[in-house]
């Protein structure tokens, strides 16, 4: 069978919390799982890693504002993650070239994480955190489920990630205006900040 369908859902799945789908991975390989899983995402150093870099996340994920700064740093890492599990999974299977897998997985990392970032910029501007909370457990939960289903029903797991993806950019279409609205107080808020000491003021009107 091909890798595609695991490919596609490693994909969509990196681009949420690309931690997350490394250490799962990784961990599911480790056990004796699956035997679709790289060894390269199996190495202890690797593990580690992902880990530490999992529990920053899953905090800063959880804090309003916060997880949108969050989101914007893995503007880049998320994609090229997306990218790299999704070659080295190709490489394990050998039935898809690791070129072509690594352009969908990167993109499809780089289209959830778009639609991740706007929602979240949607939801911050609701004036309770525990929406934040909320949507952060559900997304590492959705991640953690599908990403598991995938390596034994590749094909039904991608297709439940392509309909969230769907159904996740009509949202953030929807929730445009809430998301301007959220650019529009970062604005604001950057305007009132206080010049440094030191550097003068603007010329008396």
């Amino acid at each position: 069978m091909s890798v595609l369908p695991l490919v596609f859902t490693s994909g969509w799945a990196s681009g949420i919390n690309a931690y997350a789908v490394v250490l799962l991975l990784g961990l599911l390989g480790a056990a004796g799982v699956s035997d679709d899983v790289p060894a390269a995402l199996q190495r202890p150093d690797v593990l580690i890693a992902a880990g530490v870099l999992f529990a920053c996340e899953a905090v800063a994920d959880k804090i309003p504002y916060v997880d949108s700064v969050w989101d914007s740093v893995h503007t880049v890492v998320r994609p090229v993650a997306g990218a790299v599990v999704a070659a080295l999974l190709a490489g394990q299977s050998g039935s898809l070239p690791e070129l072509a897998a690594g352009a969908v997985g990167g993109a499809t990392a780089l289209a959830s994480h778009l639609v991740k970032a706007g929602t979240r910029m949607a939801v911050n501007t609701s004036p309770e955190p525990f929406s934040n909370i909320l949507v952060s457990i559900a997304e590492d939960l959705g991640v953690a489920g599908i990403v598991t289903f995938a390596l034994f029903h590749p094909v039904a797991a991608a297709s439940v990630a392509a309909a969230l993806l769907l159904a996740g950019i009509a949202t953030t279409l929807f929730l445009a205006s809430r998301i301007r609205r959220f650019l529009r107080r970062r604005a604001r808020r950057r305007e009132r900040r206080p010049a440094p000491a030191g550097v003068a003021a603007g010329p008396p009107e």
